[in-house]
């Protein structure tokens, strides 16, 4: 019996080349606006720190995402493969 492997969807070069443009320029946008602040240095530490904790809480949240997804991917095609080989076992036409 053959098993029917789910297509995995892969993000094109363009897509990943287009995302990190846009983190980057909106990285160095908010970072040029913590620099022209007309305020003292203290606020600009405390927004760079903020921005700083932004940028790294959403690498974390992505990996998070990235490895929920991964597991689940894992645990369907263990169910799957317990699936295909039960139907596999099952003779319908055999007689007890």
């Amino acid at each position: 019996m053959a098993t029917s492997t789910p297509v995995k969807p892969a993000n094109t070069t363009a897509f990943l080349v287009q995302a990190a443009i846009s983190f980057i320029v909106s990285a160095v946008s908010v970072a040029a606006g913590i620099v022209y602040l007309p305020v003292n240095g203290w606020v600009r530490a405390f927004l760079a720190i903020g921005l700083l904790y932004v940028i790294t809480s959403t690498f974390t949240l992505a990996k998070c995402v990235r490895d929920k997804q991964e597991g689940l991917a894992l645990s369907n095609r263990v169910d799957q493969a317990r699936l295909d080989k039960l139907l596999a076992e099952h003779d319908v036409f055999a007689t007890p």
